[in-house]
């Protein structure tokens, strides 16, 4: 079953950490950990609205969000109010770490979108994750950031994306 499907069952406070320092809190209901990976759904935790120009993120909409303990990134499924699929937002981070009563992940400035339709799949923030200094300071990190983005895109373009969420 889809964890789309599921109904959160435990409040969760997903804390996005990004260059040491805590870049949002939000709460989320907790759908799923196997070990592995865990699902939670939020409602839009941004204020206001958030034009990416290929999509909006705004009131209403919901996050189904998908995380990794072993994996260096997250994927979050977007739909509006009325339950439309808008698509995919990609994370590159950290692999993630759930405490009692957190997710913490540690954002690394790239990121990846895939449309609904799976015409659209963009590279994003290439040039913030550049001037991070993460290449100096964390080679290895570095190196890891880059090929889970080469991963999400590989899987967006062949049509295999979907298969990370079931």
């Amino acid at each position: 079953m889809s964890a789309n499907s599921a109904e959160p069952t435990a409040p969760l406070d997903v804390v996005l950490v990004k260059a040491g320092r805590t870049k949002i809190r939000y709460p989320a209901g907790l759908l799923g950990d196997d070990g592995t990976r865990i699902a939670v759904r939020a409602p839009w935790a941004g204020s206001g609205v958030r034009d990416f120009g290929f999509v909006r993120f705004e009131a209403g909409d919901v996050f189904t969000e998908y995380y990794w303990r072993d994996r260096w990134y997250s994927v979050k499924e977007v739909r509006a109010a009325d339950g439309t699929l808008k698509g995919w937002y990609c994370d590159i981070t950290r692999p993630a770490v759930r405490t009692d009563g957190e997710l913490v992940v540690e954002d690394l400035d790239l990121d990846l979108w895939r449309s609904a339709d799976g015409s659209d799949v963009r590279r994003l923030d290439e040039d913030e994750f550049a001037e991070s200094g993460l290449t100096e300071t964390d080679p290895e990190a570095a190196s890891a950031a880059l090929a889970a983005l080469d991963e999400l895109e590989t899987l967006a373009r062949t049509g295999d994306f979907d298969r990370l969420l079931t």
